[in-house]
């Protein structure tokens, strides 16, 4: 018996270490996933504020149809059952604006507060200010405290995931 587990033992280990090595070691990733062979393709990437430097993002869905038509994305309905109150502000700037004005971001990736999908706010400038450019949240409550600048909020939900997170300069 003794001697059958001995000679059992070093086929026991061979298949153990042939079978760990078909998933990935602990923590590791694998590509795929699952999900098949990654492919790389081409994609329009535009640039948003945060807190005074500029991350990089995709825009790939919006749940109004005419938005969506607009922009050239997808017209995700789904995206309205995202309760408002558990997504971040994306700002955008109607009418007249600042040169070279962008979107603005309530939050980036890894702060707790960030979703990739976000509820879309308008902002305004009043007929009497004189536009400036906007590169944060807070900048952005304290124009409004100055009353030059209204905010409205909308109930559209934007699906813009952030890629690339700048740097402040």
């Amino acid at each position: 018996m003794l001697r059958t587990l001995l000679l059992a033992a070093p086929l026991g280990v061979a298949l153990l270490g042939a079978a760990s090595g078909a998933y990935p070691a602990s923590g590791a990733m694998d590509p795929g996933m699952g999900m098949g062979t990654p492919a790389m393709i081409s994609r329009k990437a535009f640039e948003g504020y945060y807190d005074g430097h500029k991350d990089t993002y995709l825009n790939t869905d919006v749940s109004d149809k005419a938005q969506a038509r607009a922009m050239r994305i997808n017209y995700a309905p789904a995206l309205k059952a995202v309760p408002l109150g558990s997504a971040p502000e994306i700002y955008l700037v109607e009418g007249k604006t600042a040169r070279g004005q962008l979107a603005v971001f309530g939050s980036e990736p890894g702060e707790p507060t960030y979703s990739p999908i976000w509820k879309e706010t308008m902002l305004s400038w009043k007929a009497s200010a004189s536009p400036v450019l906007i590169t944060s949240d807070t900048q952005i409550d304290r124009l409004e405290t100055q009353g030059v600048l209204s905010e409205r909020a909308t109930s559209i939900r934007l699906n813009c995931p952030i890629v690339k997170v700048g740097r402040a300069d």
